[in-house]
């Protein structure tokens, strides 16, 4: 580890290379490839792109619980301690705040350290230096510090794990300045994000999600070349529509894309945004579909109170507001400890169903208020729902 932290900033790429290597995202937005080429779990994508960028780069180095000899808790880093070696490929001790601490200095002499938290519950042990560290130095430096470094790892609910290893830390990491947040839903986004993230001079914060490790998703013939990048901070239109805009991120956006299915049979035309950065949040996109569609619904997985839900709903309000035809309504997780009981865990969190039920109530409430019915709200253990009084 010492023979690592001792290298020489610079040394490792020219100057021309780490250009190149910062307009990669520019080009890679500019250019679109239509033909999917093969399928990718989004935890190959994950390890594809750490693997490509360890390659091109002596400087990046992973560090985290377990991820060297038993590669990763989720098999992210599976392979990479044999290719790049126990200085590259870091295992720890279980302390947190001590190789988090540790990264961050690494990150202060010009190596780009990848932290692996086994659960971003874990974070909570190590935030000191996330927040008052990592994100607040260039700053209180007058710009004379960069802190490159990725804090990764899964985020959110799994199934079965308790109040203490189910909590979203979206709008948490979210709201501060000097960070990045990325939260990728598919294999695509998991590849050109990471990269991004991982040659990108500012902290980023990575949060995946343990359910969609194994989930496979079509991936570009572009998104395949290892100079591939995502732009941090645009969002992604997964689905056009005309009649009502859905905002989603991580894994609710694959109920965001069923409901809107569903909705279709129905002649509802649902647009689902997939967000993928929470922080530089893309405001352009979502008031822009608002003013198209009029209508908007916000899915989230985390508290609904001071939730990523409501500074959308701030932003539309503030930018769009004359163009909403109805409320804004938000979709997120009841305001109570994650239960353990499985009947109840799958209440606490949004379903396809909850979403169903907002859109469904809001469309047949113009018809119902012409015949004078009136509405009875019901609330599930926290979560949201309408339901018609006959």
């Amino acid at each position: 580890m010492l023979g690592i932290i001792k290298q020489k900033v610079g040394a490792s790429a020219p100057v021309f290379g780490d250009y190149m290597q910062r307009l990669s995202p520019i080009a890679s937005a500019m250019r679109h490839f239509s033909s999917a080429s093969k399928d990718m779990t989004v935890r190959d994508a994950l390890n594809s792109a750490l693997d490509e960028e360890m390659a091109a780069d002596s400087s990046v180095f992973i560090m985290g619980e377990e991820v060297g000899e038993y590669q990763g808790a989720y098999k992210i880093t599976k392979g990479l301690l044999h290719k790049y070696g126990p200085e590259r490929v870091v295992d720890t001790p279980i302390t947190e705040a001590g190789f988090t601490g540790l990264a961050v200095g690494a990150a202060y002499h010009g190596l780009k350290p990848v932290i692996e938290f086994m659960t971003f519950n874990f974070s909570m042990q190590a935030i000191d230096h996330i927040i008052n560290s990592a994100a607040k130095s260039n700053y209180m430096s007058a710009g004379q510090i960069n802190v490159p470094i990725v804090f990764r790892g899964p985020n959110g609910a799994a199934a079965g794990v308790g109040a203490q290893h189910s909590q979203c830390y979206g709008a948490w990491y979210g709201a501060v300045p000097g960070l990045k947040v990325i939260v990728p839903y598919s294999s695509e986004d998991a590849r050109g994000l990471l990269k991004a993230a991982i040659r990108d001079p500012d902290p980023v914060v990575f949060l995946e999600n343990e359910i969609l490790y194994g989930e496979s998703f079509p991936v570009s013939a572009e998104a395949l070349d290892p100079n591939f990048c995502l732009p941090i901070g645009k969002a992604k239109i997964e689905r056009e529509g005309k009649d009502v805009t859905i905002t989603a991120y991580s894994k609710m956006v694959g109920f965001a894309l069923k409901a809107a299915e569903i909705l279709e049979k129905d002649g509802i035309n649902a647009e689902v945004i997939n967000l993928r950065c929470l922080r530089p949040l893309d405001r352009d996109t979502i008031n822009d579909s608002v003013r198209k569609t009029n209508r908007l619904v916000t899915v989230e997985e985390g508290f609904r109170q001071h939730g990523v839900g409501a500074e959308i709903c701030a932003t539309v309000v503030e930018d769009s507001f004359v163009y909403l035809d109805a409320p804004v309504e938000r979709v997120a997780g009841a305001d109570v400890p994650t239960p353990y009981a499985a009947n109840l865990e799958r209440l606490a969190f949004p379903q396809v169903t909850f979403v169903l039920r907002i859109l469904f109530v809001r469309l047949r409430e113009l018809v119902t208020d012409l015949l004078n019915s009136r509405f009875t709200r019901v609330n599930l253990v926290g979560c949201i729902s309408l339901d018609l009084k006959e």
